[in-house]
């Protein structure tokens, strides 16, 4: 079985798919974990309706993405972790899919579906919906099932994370002291790939991206510039991004 970690703050309705996708389309009864990074009355409604079927970790203030993640994996109880942001969405029998692609001293990002072009060539570009009140997740389903086939390749280093507990923890997980989160996945990615770990990309299923829905502006932009120069001051120079197969270099 699987332990899946959803970090999650305010956002209710695409909470609510994600785990509803997450319950409803997989194969066993694997232990799915959402860390509440604050504000839980905002998402309590979601909580409550799925508390049958999910761990609840409520942290009372917010601690940002990168702790709320760590916390979710020291609480994890099976070997294989698979680390999935509230806006994505599950494909149909995720878990057996992915357990089916996993080998020892790899991490594995199972492909995505974005709505909008995106920097990741290798995800597939389609417009399944916007908005998670309209969102037909059969249709999602029938249509990502089409796309896929039991091959992988080295152009891992994106979100979702597919990984064994102790190779995260073997890394460090996330460096909590990138703020808002921004660019500690590449540098998760580049501790993983100076550990000499295998980078994959599966396409034996697709997650879904509500990549529209993604918060911009003037503060991420900010935010993630600063992320950039702590990667900088941490590594001694910025971690780069090589477009080809995503690997993270320095």
């Amino acid at each position: 079985m699987i332990s899946v970690i959803i970090p999650t703050y305010q956002s209710p309705e695409i909470l609510d798919l994600c785990l509803k996708s997450a319950i409803e389309g997989q194969a066993q009864q694997n232990q799915i974990i959402v860390v509440v990074d604050g504000h839980y009355d905002i998402n309590k409604d979601v909580l409550e309706k799925y508390k049958d079927k999910i761990q609840i970790l409520i942290l009372e203030e917010n601690v940002g993405l990168c702790r709320a993640t760590n916390l979710g994996i020291y609480n994890a109880s099976n070997e294989l972790v698979l680390i999935v942001n509230d806006d994505n969405v599950f494909p149909y029998n995720w878990d057996k899919e992915l357990e089916k692609d996993y080998t020892p001293n790899s991490v594995i990002s199972p492909n995505q579906i974005e709505p909008t072009p995106s920097m990741f060539k290798q995800f597939h570009i389609r417009d399944c919906g916007r908005d998670p009140k309209t969102f037909n997740l059969e249709g999602y389903w029938k249509y990502e099932e089409s796309l896929r086939s039991h091959l992988t390749d080295s152009t891992g280093s994106t979100l979702p994370i597919f990984i064994s507990k102790m190779d995260f923890l073997k890394v460090g997980g996330w460096d909590e002291n990138y703020e808002q989160g921004m660019v500690a996945d590449w540098d998760f990615f580049l501790k993983c790939n100076l550990s000499g770990m295998k980078m994959l990309r599966a396409y034996s299923c697709h997650f879904y991206h509500f990549a529209s829905i993604s918060v911009n502006g003037e503060k991420r932009q900010q935010a993630e510039q600063n992320g950039h120069n702590y990667a900088a001051y941490k590594w001694g120079t910025y971690i780069k991004h090589n477009p080809s197969n995503n690997l993270k270099y320095l």
